[in-house]
């Protein structure tokens, strides 16, 4: 034998249970990949993809789409890539680069350049996916050019007490019922729409997107996108994937390069072990403590180090998912044995064997560079609770008790909620149904209303054949639908009355004023479903399980053990009712469908172009309102009762801005009509305005649109007239927003400018006839007294957003393109 075959054998000899678990033929593929053994080849190319054999599909449901061929891309990308920069990757910067457009021309610098990426896949939930869909049918193309899905998983409400439109009845299968025949009209729109242009459909009761997407779709090197904030949940098996509005999504399915700013790379070392109460939620509590709600903005969190085999592939999508909290483009973990066994588990073993011979290019490499470093211990590591109002407000465990005592939030639980697409997986499940079970044991239920969300179809009927559910509902819980419920504001809650300060405990994501259950005095905190659980028996937050008892229903006092639960259902996962639709294999079939919408829907509107661009300056436009403190997306375009209306501009455009302070009376939903003198609400002050031909702005603080990856928030603004939003600074997702549809996301250059402008002032925008990248516009004010002040304004357009701009969209600009190049 040769030396390097000596080095190889020697290498597949002392891994057993790798030439086991594969054979002997790929196993010595394995071996070839690893760097000692690419340095003794003396061949940087020795190890490709093409010589793995075996063709693997991306999916079980896309014939013909194989990831072999998707990692051949990435690994022809890289090859040029590396030439180019000749440093040590980041695993973050190995996928992304691994999805340029034209890798050997463009600019490649962290933070700065923008980049044009291929990804390999788009999925919508249905809120979002109603304007996606409706954008795309205005491209004329006959079908989508990437794979995607639609899934049904937001418009489902939530219900813990009986109800008259459900005939008294309430829970899961009473609300999937309601759902069914309330939305209709849309569901039958998406089925059609996603069945006419090549688009997988994921029935009412499926399940959450984000979870649909780790178990069927999600594989380790891959790059999405979603019409959703917590896309990055696929980042738990290895994806960068990536929350983007509708008409980001429109672009990939259509065909065109998709452009990102590039991002830097925050590492995060995980170093020990969790145990007992600690759990993967508390990793990503703890981090967004660290960083703030905007820490992660324009970056990528990448998760590296000797913990991080410890967490299951479900525990590092928890993480991941929840970094859409810290503004963070995607999080991402490397690929290990415990995506492995997921991938195997949900049958797509072909999957596993492929992602273990690519692991050079799903690791980083040695030596990378990240542009800033924090470390957790997970051996030091305390559970956290997040909250209230804010999810980087976070709090250990033994200290919570003393700080909501302190700051005077309100100690008495009124409800305990587990599930959504960040805690649903089967171990997240076994864990928390592994405390509800001591309870039952010693003759206690929930002292609260406890409800639980399945993440997915397969995890409900997984759950359900394995006991859970049954311990669940006789501690007293209520199961919902498999959907996003109360965690996106689809909860008709009954028990607390619009105004009335109370708590709640989640294992979601986000807790916003207002967000769960439309009421902006419940004070919502976050933890692990396994605490969540515990926290319902109690029925009290100054309750410590590790160290508190309860009275049993003898009377004698008992202390809950730490949870317990497999990572992988041993006796593997039951899939449950079959819930996928698979559009027409033959394009044939496709083009004979027809997709109606009635003129006379309030839920669907045919969109109509947004004007171009004028060719002078912004003058004269009054301040619609400015805004005082955070300003989400919810805060923008509310979710629950308005979700029925995302297919519908007009309509959903009467919730703009209602849920904003406005910082001149500190009240939301009431500003000054400027040319009337009537204080009246946001969106009809708006409409007033746009009558009249009147421009406005809105005026805002920090980290302006944190929150969804909505685009209806700025669809609206542009809808009823807006031409631009002035705030101190963006969060990613919705900046990019604004642009696509044709407005100017400004920021001030000095942040203390923002005081200078009035709520009564008018305002001019100069400069946008030589309107260039890196070359700031100047804002011109006027008070009602006639004194005038002005100010550079800052905005972070490159040549191509600004053709967007000044097409009055950049749906007017792709529809222009495709007319130039006859495909429209």
């Amino acid at each position: 034998l040769s030396a390097q075959a000596r080095h190889v054998h020697s290498f597949v000899a002392m891994q057993s249970a790798t030439v086991a678990r594969w054979g002997l033929a790929q196993a010595w593929q394995h071996a070839r990949t690893r760097p000692d053994c690419v340095a003794a080849s003396g061949n940087a190319n020795f190890a490709s993809i093409s010589a793995f054999a075996e063709k693997v599909p991306m999916s079980k449901f896309e014939e013909g789409e194989y990831l072999n061929d998707r990692y051949k891309a990435i690994e022809d990308r890289l090859a040029i890539v590396r030439k180019r920069l000749n440093q040590p990757l980041t695993l973050a910067e190995k996928i992304v680069y691994g999805h340029l457009d034209e890798p050997d021309k463009q600019e490649i610098v962290r933070g700065e350049s923008y980049l044009r990426l291929r990804p390999d896949r788009v999925a919508m939930q249905d809120a979002t996916a109603q304007m996606a869909m409706l954008q795309f049918i205005s491209s004329g193309l006959p079908k989508t050019m990437v794979p995607s899905t639609i899934h049904c998983d937001h418009l489902i409400e939530g219900t813990t007490s009986p109800q008259p439109d459900r005939e008294e009845s309430y829970g899961g299968v009473a609300d999937l019922k309601h759902a069914v025949k309330t939305n209709k009209e849309v569901y039958d729109f998406l089925a059609t729409a996603g069945a006419k242009y090549g688009v997988g459909f994921w029935k009412p009761g499926s399940g959450i997107i984000h979870q649909i997407v780790l178990e069927n779709y999600a594989a380790p090197g891959l790059m999405m996108i979603g019409t959703d904030s917590h896309t990055p949940n696929a980042g738990g098996l290895g994806t960068a994937a990536i929350g983007v509005g509708g008409a980001d999504a429109v672009d990939v399915m259509a065909g065109l390069a998709w452009e990102l700013k590039c991002p830097k790379v925050i590492g995060v070392k995980l170093t020990g072990k969790l145990s007992k109460w600690t759990s993967p939620k508390d990793v990503i509590l703890k981090v967004a403590g660290i960083l703030t709600v905007k820490g992660g903005t324009g970056a990528i969190v990448e998760y590296y180090g000797a913990g991080v085999d410890s967490i299951s592939a479900t525990g590092m999508a928890t993480i991941c998912n929840m970094g859409a909290e810290i503004g963070a483009t995607t999080s991402l973990f490397p690929f290990n044995k415990r995506m492995y066994d997921y991938l195997v588990a949900t049958e797509r073993s072909g999957a596993a064997r492929l992602a273990e011979a690519f692991k050079e290019n799903l690791v980083a490499d040695a030596g990378a560079k990240y542009d800033s470093v924090i470390e957790v211990n997970m051996s030091e590591l305390e559970p956290h609770i997040n909250g209230p109002f804010t999810p980087d407000l976070a709090t250990p465990l033994s200290l919570f008790a003393e700080k909501a005592k302190a700051n005077g939030w309100p100690t008495q639980l009124k409800a305990s909620l587990i599930g959504s697409c960040t805690n649903s997986s089967y171990e997240d499940m076994a864990r928390a149904a592994s405390i509800a079970s001591q309870a039952l044991a010693a003759g206690m239920k929930a002292k609260v209303p406890f409800t639980i969300s399945p993440g997915s179809e397969q995890i409900r009927a997984t759950i359900d054949r394995d006991g859970m559910m049954d311990t669940f509902t006789k501690i007293g819980g209520t199961v919902l639908s498999n959907s996003c419920g109360p965690c996106i504001g689809q909860w008709k809650r009954t028990d607390v009355a619009k105004g009335e300060a109370n708590s709640i405990i989640t294992s979601f994501n986000r807790n916003f004023a207002a967000r769960n259950d439309g009421n902006p005095a419940t004070h919502c905190f976050v933890a692990s479903p396994e605490l969540v659980t515990a926290f319902a028996i109690a029925g009290d937050l100054t309750f410590n399980p590790m160290k508190d008892t309860l009275i049993g229903a003898d009377n004698k006092e008992m202390m809950l053990h730490a949870p317990n639960g497999d990572e992988l259902p041993s006796r593997g996962f039951d899939a449950g009712v079959d819930t996928y639709q698979a559009p027409p294999a033959v394009m044939a079939d496709r083009l004979k469908l027809v997709v109606q919408v009635d003129p006379a829907s309030n839920r669907l509107q045919m969109l109509q172009p947004f004007t171009k661009w004028n060719g002078g300056d912004i003058e004269g436009a009054r301040v619609l309102i400015k805004v005082k403190g955070k300003c989400t997306t919810d805060h923008i375009s509310m979710a629950g009762p308005w979700l029925k209306y995302r297919g519908h501009l007009d309509n959903i455009s009467n919730n703009l801005l209602i849920g904003a302070i406005n910082i001149d009376n500190n009240k939301p939903n009431a500003v000054v009509n400027l040319i009337t003198g009537e204080e009246g609400p946001v969106p009809a002050t708006a409409r007033y305005y746009k009558k009249e031909g009147l421009a406005w702005v809105v005026v805002g603080d920090e980290n302006y649109g944190e929150g969804s990856s909505r685009e209806h928030a700025a669809l609206e603004p542009r809808h009823l007239g807006g031409v631009a939003i002035i705030v101190k600074s963006f969060a990613r997702i919705h900046e990019t927003n604004l642009k696509k549809q044709g407005m100017l996301p400004l920021t001030f250059v000095n942040p203390a400018d923002y005081e200078l402008i009035g709520p009564k002032d008018t305002i001019a925008i100069k400069g946008l006839q030589s309107f260039a990248p890196g070359k700031d516009l100047t804002l011109e004010g006027k008070r009602l007294d006639g004194t005038v002040y002005s100010f550079p304004v800052h905005h972070t357009f490159n040549n191509n957003q600004i053709g967007w701009f000044k097409a009055g969209s950049a749906l007017n600009a792709m529809a222009a393109m495709f007319k130039g190049k006859g495909k429209a």
